[in-house]
């Protein structure tokens, strides 16, 4: 398996790959946390176009001038010409790019995912939120774990998880086809109807199986979250225990200094 792996969501489709994953239009940010990189949509400009035709106007106006400046000092027309038309075309493409939706291009494939139903899809997005919670972690946690061993493990958990809710989402698909096809009014004996109950019970043992599956890695990510976080909470009660006390030491020297201050000044009065 991949060391790495790539998460992307848009309004569609959640894709998972071990490779980078591409834009089919519009722009992305790209996040990376370990071996893990999230694929962040942005969103759309809002630029018509002829609010972006006026801008390439402008800038095209602003390369004129610029194009006369150079040549007055000897460069060759044709060259800042060449420049300009490179820039407004590439401006031009980029302000197309960020004014439409932004959606990921489907991987080509084997290795990848793509999740569309609504119920993978968020159950898959609630797993990546949780991970967020587990490498934030990591940091105050050195003595408790390896992050180069607890990143592949986490990587590997996600890629894996991915891997199942697809297949639950392709049994979704064929459980639905049953049901459809078990409306057909067909007679109690048809040997039609008997391999059509045979089959809705092999995919209804699937569609219990990769559900306690997953329940199982989603309870697993939450635990390990969990656990980090309360030792997290466990040290910080800690450390601030440990300033109160502190503090207050430095409060009741204070106090002792000032009472022998006072007790000597009274007996210089006597």
């Amino acid at each position: 398996m991949t060391s790495e792996l790539h998460i992307g969501v848009d309004g569609e489709k959640i894709v998972v790959s071990p490779r980078p994953i591409k834009m089919r239009s519009g722009r992305a940010r790209r996040i990376h946390s370990g071996s893990v990189t999230e694929v962040v949509p942005v969103a759309p400009s809002g630029r018509s176009r002829p609010e972006r035709t006026q801008l390439l106007v402008q800038l095209a106006l602003v390369l004129l001038i610029l194009g006369a400046v150079l040549s007055a000092l000897g460069i060759p027309w044709w060259a800042a010409a060449a420049g300009s038309a490179v820039l407004l075309v590439g401006v031009g493409g980029e302000q197309a790019r960020a004014a439409r939706p932004a959606l990921l291009a489907l991987p080509g494939d084997e290795d990848s995912q793509v999740l569309r139903t609504w119920d993978e899809r968020l159950a898959y997005e609630k797993a990546v939120v949780v991970s967020r919670r587990i490498r934030r972690t990591w940091p105050e946690l050195p003595d408790l774990i390896d992050p180069v061993e607890a990143d592949r493990s986490l990587t590997r958990a996600l890629g894996q998880l991915a891997a199942l809710l697809a297949r639950r989402q392709e049994i979704r698909r064929v459980r639905a086809d049953l049901t459809d096809a078990a409306r057909a009014e067909l007679p109690a004996d048809s040997p039609a109807r008997q391999d059509l109950a045979a089959q809705r019970e092999r995919v209804e043992a699937l569609w219990r199986e990769t559900g306690q599956a997953a329940i199982r890695m989603l309870a697993g990510l939450n635990a390990a979250a969990l656990a980090g976080e309360a030792v997290l909470r466990e040290e910080r009660t800690s450390r601030a225990a440990r300033a109160a006390d502190r503090a207050i030491s430095r409060l009741t020297t204070a106090e002792r200094g000032a009472a022998v201050v006072d007790a000597y000044r009274e007996l210089a009065a006597l």
